[in-house]
């Protein structure tokens, strides 16, 4: 029998929005709702390019990453074709206006995968060469109009 975790009341979760629960290893857990007052929970990060789901325009059973907008199912974490990958999602229980997630898979669940860090990235140092002066360039002279 698993534990569950009380993470917020539907409420605080905002009708086609999400609020993200913080752990102590691994990426945030992004937790959803949808118009139907559905809750799903998957991790954080988009399989394309690490992108902020909890970020990302919630529509149907599905959330739009906010980076290159790949839609991603909220049932199970795959992105929609044309496009390929998935985030691990997690179990949700909703009993009485209030959302609890599987306290084992918090502690648990995907917390190899590494967070995503913005801003630029370093790019590898390239060594400059000295020129040579270049010869100047001969006069073209008179163009002929074209007839």
């Amino acid at each position: 029998m698993s534990d569950w975790k009380v993470i917020c009341r539907i409420d605080d979760i905002p009708v086609l929005g999400a609020r993200r629960v913080a752990r102590p290893a691994g990426v945030d857990v992004a937790v959803f709702r949808n118009a139907g007052d559905q809750v799903f929970a998957l991790l954080d990060r988009c399989p394309h390019k690490g992108g902020p789901l909890s970020q990302g325009i919630v529509f149907g059973t599905s959330v739009a990453c906010p980076l290159h907008n790949w839609a991603i199912g909220l049932d199970d974490g795959c992105a929609r074709s044309p496009d390929e990958g998935c985030t691990p999602r997690f179990a949700v229980k909703v009993e009485d206006g209030v959302v609890h997630l599987d306290a084992a898979e918090l502690a648990t669940h995907a917390i190899d995968l590494e967070r995503p860090v913005a801003g630029p990235r370093p790019y590898p140092t390239m060594s400059v060469l000295p020129l040579e002066p270049l010869e100047p360039l001969e006069p073209l002279g008179s163009l002929e109009p074209l007839e």
